[in-house]
């Protein structure tokens, strides 16, 4: 029936006539009056609102007495706005003794009165949260201030307090600022709200596609001379770094920081995909498109068949699952397969946690204590005799099952001597402070004093 009196179309008029019976969803649509005005009578489903529970319900039982009352007769179902936006109306669509006849649609009216002309995305309040809404957009079936309210929070989220709006209410446009959504007194079956889109440097909020568009614009030709020189090679140290403030930020426990980062650390990804996007090599839907598919394959304990027990039998399967996709076909492949660039800790840990798997004894903690023994013997026997390239070996070996102690105790390696060397930075600060305190000068503390601000240091770290 479309939104106003007068959106019908002809051909929507002509089955309306011919028909046994008509239906409408709603008699209080104001295209309504198309009908009346022709002296058509028609049945409504208004009091079916009130009996379904929510929209996916209503939906359902709107077509099935659709269905109940076409029995026997040919029934035209007439519903405002347009077919194609009636979830109703495409749950009868499915069957095959259905037509259907287009009307001027809810997206279409409202852009009209918002003044957009041109493609617009358009959707239902009620399916709004399970929509990927883009600019510029209608939301129809905006019926209630409640449910204006919840629009406008999911929108708001997406796209800012200040985004430039319109509110359709009561076949009237009012331009509004997007947080001003479900302010309006009345709200009916023909209300909207619309959000205009706006020039880039204009936005409050920006998406994954506004951001790649920043990075486009700064490498090309007429970009940034700086960002158009990097290379994979020139930045690679700039992902490192980023990295290592993001695991730091996450130390801190810094929420603000985090979030920072997290976007320091996306911003190398995607420079080193617009690198490779420009070489005509992969784009970010490819990069997207992997990791996606990635997450998919691997949990296939939540996608597939395979069942887990709890965190260590999800990350069996994991690993099972990244094996195959990585074509591993022995555990040498795997363990061959850790970077080459992880710091040396985190590398033994990774390369012994693979060994392991493969069937490397593991070892008790009382064995590995032995064996780290027998290490700390041999590098001590190295370094009294003052050879150097022995005592290198010999420090790798003890350092090698320092990780296999800890990996056998249930520790991350890793973390534990970072944690250490921040207490050790800690107790250092406060030895300091104690002497300065003191009046003491560091390098000339005597041994006795020294082992007492030691001492002092370490309790005061440990009761911090």
């Amino acid at each position: 029936m479309g939104v106003e009196k007068g959106d019908v179309a002809a051909r929507g008029l002509e089955a309306a006539r011919t028909a046994d019976k008509v239906v409408l969803r709603t008699g209080l649509a104001r295209s309504a009056d198309s009908l009346r005005e022709a002296g058509i009578a028609f049945e409504t489903l208004d009091g079916l609102y009130e009996k379904s529970r929510n929209f996916e319900t209503l939906k359902k039982n709107l077509a099935a007495e659709v269905v109940r009352r076409a029995a026997g007769c040919d029934l035209c179902y007439c519903v405002d706005g347009g077919v194609s936006e009636d979830g109703s109306a495409a749950l009868l669509c499915k069957r095959k003794d259905v037509k259907t006849i287009e009307g001027v649609t809810k997206g279409a009216s409202a852009a009209r009165k918002a003044g957009i002309f041109g493609a617009v995305t358009a959707v239902s309040a009620y399916e709004l949260s399970e929509s990927k809404p883009s600019l510029p957009l209608v939301v129809y079936d905006v019926d209630g201030k409640e449910l204006a309210g919840d629009v406008k929070l999911f929108l708001t989220e997406k796209f800012g307090d200040e985004a430039p709006a319109c509110l359709i209410c009561g076949g009237e446009a009012k331009p509004i600022a997007l947080y001003e959504a479900d302010r309006a007194e009345r709200y009916d079956y023909a209300s909207a709200i619309v959000v205009y889109d706006a020039p880039l440097l204009e936005k409050k909020r920006y998406d994954l596609e506004d951001f790649l568009a920043v990075l486009r614009r700064l490498r090309a030709p007429d970009g940034c001379p700086w960002d158009r020189a990097q290379t994979h090679e020139s930045i690679r140290i700039n992902l490192i770094e980023e990295a290592y403030e993001l695991a730091d930020a996450i130390d801190c426990k810094d929420p603000d920081k985090m979030r920072e980062e997290a976007g320091d650390v996306l911003m190398q990804a995607a420079f080193h995909t617009l690198i490779e996007e420009e070489r005509g090599n992969f784009t970010m839907t490819d990069v997207l498109t992997e990791v996606t598919e990635k997450l998919i394959t691997r949990h296939t304990h939540v996608f597939g068949s395979d069942k887990a027990s709890g965190a260590d039998g999800a990350l069996s399967v994991w690993d099972k699952n990244k094996m195959k996709e990585k074509r591993q076909e022995t555990f040498s492949d795997a363990v061959n397969d850790v970077p080459q660039c992880f710091p040396a800790l985190l590398r033994a840990q990774k390369i012994a946690k693979r060994m392991e798997k493969g069937g490397w004894k593991i070892g008790t903690p009382e064995e590995l204590r032995s064996a780290l023994e027998e290490a700390y013997d041999a590098l001590a026997a190295a370094a009294k005799r003052g050879d150097g390239a022995e005592v290198s070996a010999r420090l790798g070996d003890y350092l090698m099952q320092a990780v296999r102690l800890g990996r056998a105790a249930g520790a991350d390696c890793e973390q534990s001597l970072l944690d250490t060397v921040k207490k050790m930075q800690k107790r250092y600060s406060v030895f300091e402070a104690l002497a300065r305190a003191d009046g003491k000068d560091v390098t000339a503390l005597t041994e006795e004093e020294r082992r007492a601000y030691e001492e002092r240091s370490e309790r005061d770290v440990e009761e911090a």
